[in-house]
């Protein structure tokens, strides 16, 4: 702020009224004038207006110091989020991964050691996304049936997955 004192921040703050500055001229607005013009406001209408205006007027202000320039966003890149790509390694093994898993399922699927409604479980659960509360409700059996079918389905698939290389 080059002159505090002739700032529009100091105007308004330190006048009785509301001031306005335009290119061309000054513009204060009194409390006698402001319930003149508008006859169902009241003193505390007015006050309340003139902090909001004080308000504004502060953070113009502060925008214009050497600070508020650096907080500027030139190219707002500081609110994206960043997501750094993996690893070549990373990606290898993330890839390995997926290639075992799918050999996996396809070997647990077809080695005929899931029951058939381990199977529709195991699918709805892990490729459907259904919660294993809602496969329970939906069949009409207990959660815990439910659960322990698809972990002993996991635990098999963990063994073909170890297998594989």
């Amino acid at each position: 702020m080059k002159n505090y004192r002739k700032s529009d921040y100091a105007l308004n703050k330190f006048s009785e009224g509301i001031v306005y500055q335009f290119s061309d001229r000054t513009l204060e607005i009194s409390l006698e004038d402001f319930l003149r013009d508008n006859p169902g406001k009241t003193e505390a209408d007015f006050m309340a207006l003139k902090a909001v205006s004080d308000e504004i007027y502060l953070e113009q202000a502060r925008l214009e110091t050497a600070q508020g320039n650096k907080t500027f966003s030139m190219t707002g890149l500081e609110d994206a989020t960043a997501h750094p790509a993996p690893s070549l390694d990373d990606s290898y093994i993330m890839s390995d991964d997926r290639r075992r898993v799918k050999l996996a399922v396809d070997k647990l699927f077809r080695c005929g050691k899931l029951t058939v409604k381990q199977k529709k479980r195991f699918v709805r659960h892990f490729f459907a996304g259904v919660s294993l509360r809602k496969i329970a409700s939906d069949e009409g059996v207990h959660f815990t049936s439910v659960n322990e079918s698809i972990r002993r389905a996991v635990d098999k698939l963990r063994t073909y997955f170890n297998e594989i290389k």
